[in-house]
């Protein structure tokens, strides 16, 4: 298995969870405020991260996480889960999660200009291809957008400066350390929504806790799925698959919430994964291209040196 195709699977898989953890949040906050809602989920996938670094026999605190590429993957944390748990408490489930989508081209962007890493025409093509689908799902008009779905513009921005900066982080930091840092920002971001909700938050009921408990052991499992993915193949390969976390953003719209989707929405969505899929086909084939040619170049100069 390739590193992209790797990648990719983990990828998928971290979408998966993102999504499940978007619908049970999205579900709490129906009678929790999105900050207390967002403070309980930082506060327990720390706690959990924690658990899990601990068992690992790796410290809970290094003074990596004071790195500058860490302080910035932070601020963009901070960002991201701020405005996206707002988006989530006054959005649609399907709009929040398409906005969301347009993160791999604000990713594969910032692979290019601050990682120098190659981006290819035909990846851009795709790219461009996909964010045609998340333009019909969308339909921007001349009115622009709603309040709410700008929430998710600046979560899905914040998101993207975070993918690629855990790209950048220090190599010393285990992937599992990463979530240390990464809930300790949700804490600090439901502290932050905390202080701008009138008045004092009603404490869940059973029923909400459970569906919170269950986020943060769902954002855990896709966190630790993410920060493999962003660490494992070529972004402008990787990225492209966060698009996965619409169809099931989707289908759990649908069932959950009662919201329907149209039919230029799952054209958009067919869009989308189609673009992913082809950026995964190509790289193999591209990959599958390199080998051969050096087996047929036969050993190197290097190899008959004496």
């Amino acid at each position: 298995m390739t590193p992209e195709t790797r990648g990719a699977l983990l990828m998928s898989a971290a979408m998966l969870g993102f999504a499940i953890e978007d619908a049970l949040f999205k579900a709490a906050t129906a009678t929790v405020s999105p900050g207390l809602g967002t403070l309980i989920f930082g506060l327990g996938g720390l706690v959990l991260y924690a658990a899990l670094v601990r068992r690992a026999g790796l410290p809970v605190w290094t003074r990596a996480y004071l790195s500058r590429t860490m302080l910035l993957r932070s601020g963009f944390e901070v960002t991201g889960r701020l405005f996206y748990a707002l988006a989530l408490a006054f959005a649609p489930l399907s709009v929040t999660s398409a906005i969301l989508q347009a993160a791999p081209l604000v990713v594969t962007l910032g692979a290019a200009l601050a990682l120098a890493e190659p981006v290819g025409a035909r990846r851009w093509l795709a790219m461009g291809i996909g964010f045609v689908g998340v333009l019909l799902i969308l339909r921007p008009s001349a009115e622009g957008f709603e309040a709410s779905a700008l929430f998710a513009v600046l979560g899905m921005i914040g998101f993207a400066g975070r993918d690629v900066a855990t790209r950048a982080s220090p190599p010393e930091i285990s992937t599992t350390q990463l979530g240390i840092p990464g809930f300790a920002t949700v804490t600090l971001a439901g502290l932050v929504i905390l202080a701008f909700e009138p008045g004092l938050p009603a404490m869940p009921q059973p029923a909400a806790a459970g569906l919170l408990a269950a986020t943060a052991v769902t954002g855990v499992v896709a966190y630790g799925a993410l920060t493999q993915a962003m660490r494992t193949g070529a972004v402008a390969v990787v990225a492209p698959f966060r698009y996965t976390r619409l169809i099931a953003a989707l289908v759990l719209a649908y069932v959950v919430f009662g919201e329907r989707p149209d039919a230029l929405m799952l054209a958009g969505a067919g869009l989308i994964v189609g673009s992913g899929l082809y950026t995964l086909w190509h790289s193999g084939r591209g990959s599958g291209q390199m080998r051969a040619a050096a087996l047929d170049a036969g050993p190197s100069e290097k190899d008959h040196a004496p």
